[in-house]
């Protein structure tokens, strides 16, 4: 029991001492060291971490405030508005061909003439009967005076007068099946029939797309759902056309999110005056999520990261003030602060591995613009 009680008082004694000597100045004491002449007393300002050379010299950059748009990247393929195969709906054999490879037609337009002779003939023979019957119905309701005819006679006629019209109509619409017309009006494709071949109901004729404006498929990351909206600005751009961008804006946000990717599907719709976007054209998008025209921004070098937290240093009052920041968007050489600083105070930019919080320092230059 003896040895530790001795342990003990010398554990407290040499704890005693060492409190004396790092923090006995704090305390307005004389250090043990200085009182034995060992050691010279600290220079001013040495006690609050300036140093033996004074304050620390830093150079600072005022929080900017600029404009900046957040975007997320993804990859998409061009469709067309509109685009269908032109098939025939009966077979026959291919009269003529009123198209062009690659011409653009109207709605309504004639793009393939079947063989229409023998559907001709049944019209005009339906056509005939239908002149039979009406003029035989016309006599039996302009008979003389003190002619009659039996009621049910001129019932009868009046059937086969009906009936004689329906086929006049069947006979028409057989033969307009058999001219193939462009059901809206875009740019037709490669011709796969020609003049004379037999063709079958379902056989391709050629391809229709409406290339005036076209739709551009992509996929967003389902943690900005919340953020992407009907109307909201897309870029596109594809190696095909160099620097160019083409301006688009969302149309269409899928109700379903794929279970497997994790992502929504989207479609935008751009302007297509010139057709330069092809059906198919594989195209990086940008789309817009949200644009922020005050935002705070300070050089990317001023940002001290700790862990998965982030500080800068602010100068007030002649010292650097360790502020904990949330970051927002990252620029080229700058980032977005969103939470912590104001707009226009300095922030220590070159120099920060020297600093500690509440470390006196000297601004010997404040930047006006971007560091990078």
């Amino acid at each position: 029991m003896r040895a530790v009680t001795q342990v003990a008082i010398l554990a407290l004694l040499g704890g005693a001492g060492a409190a004396w000597h790092f923090y006995g100045e704090q305390w307005g004491v004389t250090p043990p060291m200085q009182l034995l002449g060992l050691s010279q007393p600290a220079a001013p300002g040495a006690a609050r971490g300036g140093g033996p050379g004074g304050p620390v010299g830093v150079v600072v950059q005022p929080v900017r405030v600029a404009p900046v748009i957040e975007r997320v990247e993804s990859v998409g393929t061009v469709r067309a508005r509109e685009a269908v195969t032109i098939t025939s709906k009966v077979a026959g054999i291919v009269e003529t061909i009123r198209f062009t490879e690659g011409q653009r037609v109207e709605a309504g337009e004639t793009l393939v003439q079947l063989d229409a002779a023998a559907l001709r003939a049944e019209l005009d023979q339906a056509r005939a009967l239908l002149d039979d019957a009406r003029n035989q119905l016309v006599r039996a309701r302009q008979l003389q005076p003190g002619q009659t005819i039996a009621a049910q006679r001129l019932e009868t006629l009046e059937a086969l007068a009906r009936q004689a019209e329906g086929r006049v109509r069947q006979a028409e619409a057989r033969l307009e099946e058999l001219r193939v017309t462009a059901p809206f009006g875009g740019r037709v494709g490669l011709r796969q029939v020609s003049p004379g071949a037999l063709i079958q109901p379902g056989t391709a004729i050629t391809t229709l797309d409406d290339t005036a404006k076209v739709r551009v498929e992509f996929s967003v990351p389902e943690v900005h759902l919340a953020r992407i909206r009907v109307g909201s600005p897309v870029s596109a751009r594809s190696t095909a056309y160099g620097e160019r961008r083409f301006r688009g804006s969302v149309t269409v946000i899928d109700t379903r999110i794929d279970p497997a990717t994790r992502t929504v599907r989207v479609i935008s719709e751009f302007d297509n005056a010139d057709e330069a976007l092809r059906p198919g054209l594989f195209l990086t998008v940008e789309l817009v999520l949200e644009e922020r025209e005050r935002a705070l921004l300070v050089a990317e070098e001023a940002i001290d990261p700790v862990g998965d937290r982030a500080f800068v240093y602010v100068v007030r009052d002649g010292r650097a003030r360790r502020q904990e920041v949330r970051l927002g968007l990252r620029l080229p050489g700058e980032v977005e602060i969103r939470e912590g600083l104001n707009a226009g105070e300095p922030v220590v930019v070159r120099g920060i591995q020297r600093l500690r919080n509440d470390l006196p320092v000297r601004v010997v230059e404040t930047l006006t613009r971007p560091t990078s």
